[in-house]
């Protein structure tokens, strides 16, 4: 097997379970999340959850194929590792910032929600004692 195609086969080796792993730690602990966001809608919830790990799927695994190729010469192991770490490091450093990019959505979608659930009107102060209520104003 030439060199190349090695570091190919690793290359996919490593970087789709890391990205099943960090996948399905994002789904498991966003769920928890979610629920707690949207304490009264489970189905909700769990909708929303399920949409952003297929969306986090569709753009990890479409960037790990795109950079799958190399116009690196591979003659020898330390060039497949070398290829290899930078290939790999990239992935990593792309899957973090997808990550992090996943927690600022759970927390604007939460923040949204929490907003969204503490607004309330303002009531309107009592009248003084002694002093009639005001008339109330027809509806425009």
């Amino acid at each position: 097997m030439q060199p190349v195609v090695m570091a190919y086969a690793l290359y996919l080796a490593i970087t789709v379970p890391l990205t099943v792993l960090v996948a399905r730690t994002l789904s498991r602990h966003g769920k928890t999340f979610l629920e707690d966001v949207f304490q009264d809608e489970q189905a909700l919830a769990h909708s929303v959850n399920q949409l952003l790990v297929v969306g986090f799927y569709l753009v990890s695994l479409g960037f790990v194929t795109l950079f799958l190729t190399s116009d690196d010469t591979v003659l020898d192991a330390r060039d497949v590792f070398e290829m290899l770490s930078v290939k790999v490091g990239t992935v990593a450093l792309v899957l973090g910032v997808m990550h992090v990019g996943n927690v600022l959505v759970f927390n604007g979608i939460r923040r949204k929600h929490l907003n969204h659930a503490t607004a309330r009107p303002v009531p309107v102060p009592p009248p003084y004692p002694g002093y009639p209520a005001p008339a109330p104003h027809p509806a425009p």
